[in-house]
């Protein structure tokens, strides 16, 4: 990092433009990887909408389901009609680019921690090395129009859908960047910039992948999963003590008597 600061000029805004420079090389080098996973994603999301009937249908019988039995046999039903129409349960969401990208959260608050010219360097009169609410509140901005930009040009239903994840990654995010030093607050917030070019970057390609999968349904139509009828529990009760025939004993003392006679 010193290195690399030395190399931007050595000046006081240098370690700032040093962690941008760390920022805009790793997502670079990652783009593809995350270009990939967020298309996988657009498919496995239009792809969804042609179970949606029939998803709608198994979730409203699994909150009515009264047993465990039942609830599981409805859970399995799901199963099978996401594994008959190739689609993935986690919406082809991957956590590789996170783990990618772990060292170095770890590298740089090691050297925010520990190199004494980055904790107190500052860039444009933020100390990077201590909290700043102004990233905290740039990270919340980012990353609520990266959000919002992930929202156009889905249909209503998957905005209701995905509308509670509008909030929580940027309050997640903000978070995470109020309790970090500032260095790693500008990560974050560079980071966001290229997340929303990213989802533009998806927005563009989504027409022709939606178009793609409409001709793929139109030659190969979603399977249909057909729940079994649950067969009703037959309980067996045990045989109830026949009660004596004071009837027919009766008949037979009578027929006695008459022999007698």
């Amino acid at each position: 990092m010193d290195a690399l600061s030395n190399w931007l000029g050595g000046s006081g805004n240098s370690y700032g433009w040093a962690i941008i420079l760390i920022t805009f090389i790793v997502r670079l080098v990652l783009m593809p990887v995350m270009l990939s996973q967020l298309k996988k994603s657009t498919i496995q999301q239009e792809k969804l909408g042609s179970i949606r009937p029939q998803l709608n249908d198994i979730q409203k019988r699994q909150k009515e389901a009264k047993t465990p039995e039942e609830r599981a046999q409805i859970s399995q039903e799901m199963m099978a009609l996401y594994k008959e129409n190739n689609i993935s349960m986690t919406g082809g969401i991957g956590c590789l680019p996170l783990l990618i990208q772990m060292p170095i959260f770890a590298a740089l608050y090691a050297a925010i921690q520990y190199s004494e010219l980055l904790s107190k360097s500052t860039f444009y009169g933020i100390n990077l090395g201590q909290r700043s609410f102004t990233f905290v509140i740039l990270t919340f901005l980012i990353y609520a129009l990266q959000g919002w930009l992930s929202l156009q040009g889905v249909s209503e239903e998957q905005k209701k859908q995905m509308s509670s994840m509008m909030i929580v990654s940027p309050v997640m995010l903000a978070f995470m960047t109020y309790i970090s030093p500032a260095g790693l607050g500008l990560y974050f917030f560079v980071g966001g910039i290229f997340a929303c070019i990213q989802t533009l970057l998806i927005n563009i390609m989504r027409p022709r992948i939606r178009a793609n999968i409409e001709a793929e349904l139109k030659a190969k139509p979603a399977k249909t999963v057909i729940a079994k009828e649950s067969q009703p529990t037959v309980v067996k009760q045990p045989a109830k003590a026949s009660a004596p025939k004071t009837h027919n004993r009766k008949r037979n003392a009578g027929k006695q008597r008459h022999k007698h006679k």
